[in-house]
């Protein structure tokens, strides 16, 4: 008996302080940020697409708040990218424009960034999928066939698995940390942006090869039947397969997440859908009677429905805040004959915005974003003002952070938004178009400042909200932006001017 009394006072403390200091670690959240691409506002069922199912992004919404007036920071990719991780606005820095595939890292390492911001805080943190922010040293670029830094890593991911830039650029290839995965090295990868390298086809020299026909521009090194932006050689057994890669980025978003189940994590899944080419897996192919730009949509939908699932099996749903976001707005013909256009069906890729990709219309830039934490985040419709650029202050906020130098950060703490604490959002928002035209939006107005560029990107179809005039909408009652109400409203119009200066000096 006194055996039995001397094992229990022996090991119930052990015990108890092992499953305590466990349960102590998992109150600490785990965060996991979807990010895709040119995703509009009304792609997905969740936001009031009727032609396209797309339950398990929905759940997030169901589970969680959904916001309707999110915006991305701009309305292109690299520049979206570049002021969701570092809180500032990308327009503030040269050279944060959409990104060629060698580019060189945008984002100094010496400055905070959302993943620095968890890692500080403890957690493992990971990235997997597009990059589309320069890997490799400023005036070098990356060694395709050598150690590929700085980039990720040096940012505050602990890992990193990304395709480099956009999936229609080359080189075709995954990076694993510091190095091109499944690379052989008698075979090393070459890339050029400006002249032909190598003795690889071209679109423009041989259509006859082609899967899927470009439309405009695509028309260098073929890769998989299907030609690109950029020229490149050699990487043969490193080239990924497109109908594959959903299912290779999913795995490894996966993998993180199983390997750190048991200790608090930060993941940034970045998806390559809805990207041009949407060359989908054969699962997804010609099953949303949209063509290839609805099957990507499908393709997307089932990837967060995997990461729902791993999230569920393994217990960690209750535990993990997850945000669901675009980095900029839809665009149907974006370089590829993929009967986007001729089978919209009706479709609102933008919902009731107008513009899209490019534009500095909110189509450009107003985007889906919900957030899910059970338990938590109270579920319901948030109409606040937020922008993706405040998810770093926000962050800090939320992992108790002091960020080191808020000098050069837009970043503001919007944390009570987020968690649907708080209906007051931001005082206003400023956004980028693809030639750099800002806009602001203030309360029920928005103000774009005047630009000299074209009316419409003939190219994509798309019209880029240029105009030698000023504009002024009252997007309460008009968020189709149709009227111009600057002659009209002069005082507001100079109101919204000086705000935007404002911003724009400090």
């Amino acid at each position: 008996m006194r055996r039995v009394l001397y094992l229990l006072l022996y090991y119930i403390p052990a015990f108890l302080s092992v499953h305590l200091n466990a349960s102590a670690q998992q109150q600490k959240p785990n965060v996991i940020i979807i990010y895709t691409d040119d995703l509009g506002y009304g792609d997905i069922s969740c936001y009031g697409a009727k032609n396209v199912n797309t339950p398990n992004i929905d759940r997030i919404a169901a589970n969680g708040l959904l916001f309707t007036n999110a915006h991305a920071t701009s309305a292109t990719c690299t520049p979206s990218r570049y002021s969701l991780l570092t809180g500032q606005y990308a327009w503030r820095k040269k050279g944060t424009g959409i990104a060629p595939g060698d580019a060189a890292l945008l984002i100094n390492p010496n400055k905070p960034t959302i993943a620095s911001v968890f890692k500080t805080a403890g957690y493992q943190t990971g990235i997997v999928g597009k990059w589309h922010l320069g890997l490799g040293e400023q005036g070098i670029g990356p060694n395709w066939n050598g150690d590929i830094k700085p980039g990720p890593i040096e940012l505050g991911f602990n890992s990193s698995f990304i395709l480099p830039a956009t999936v229609d650029r080359v080189p075709c290839v995954y990076v694993d940390g510091h190095h091109v995965a499944n690379l052989d090295p008698s075979d090393p990868i070459k890339v050029d942006y400006k002249s032909p390298i190598g003795n690889w086809p071209t679109g423009t020299q041989h259509p006859e090869l082609l899967k899927l026909k470009p439309s405009h521009q695509h028309d260098q090194t073929i890769v998989n039947g299907i030609s690109r932006i950029g020229y490149m050689t050699g990487g043969k057994s490193a080239l990924w397969v497109d109908e594959e890669i959903s299912t290779v980025i999913t795995n490894k978003a996966v993998n993180f997440i199983e390997a750190n189940a048991s200790k608090p994590f930060f993941l940034y899944f970045a998806t390559h859908n809805i990207h041009v080419p949407r060359a989908v897996n054969k699962r997804f192919a010609g099953k949303s009677n949209m063509g290839a730009r609805g099957d990507a949509i499908l393709e997307l939908d089932w990837t967060t429905g995997e990461i729902l699932k791993t999230l569920d099996r393994l217990k960690l749903t209750n535990n993990t805040l997850i945000i669901f976001s675009s980095d900029n707005g839809p665009v149907l013909d974006d370089g590829y004959q993929d009967e986007a256009v001729q089978k919209l069906n009706g479709h609102q890729p933008a919902g009731p915005l107008r513009g899209g990709k490019y534009s500095a219309f909110d189509g450009g830039t107003r985007v889906p974003l919900m957030i899910s934490w059970p338990g938590h985040i109270k579920k319901g419709i948030s109409n606040a003002l937020f922008s993706q650029i405040d998810l770093l202050a926000s962050f800090a906020a939320f992992t108790g952070n002091i960020l080191p130098d808020k000098s050069n950060l837009d970043s503001e703490n919007a944390l009570d938004v987020l968690l649907g604490k708080s209906k007051n959002g931001r005082e206003y928002v400023i956004e980028q178009s693809l030639n750099n035209t800002l806009s602001v939006i203030k309360g029920d107005w928005k103000y774009i400042e005047p630009s000299n560029g074209p009316l419409i990107n003939k190219d994509v179809n798309m019209e880029l909200g240029n105009n030698p005039e000023p504009q002024l909408y009252y997007i309460k009652n008009d968020i189709g932006e149709k009227h111009n109400l600057a002659e009209s409203n002069p005082k507001k119009l100079a109101e919204l001017k000086s705000l935007l200066q404002n911003v724009k000096n400090r």
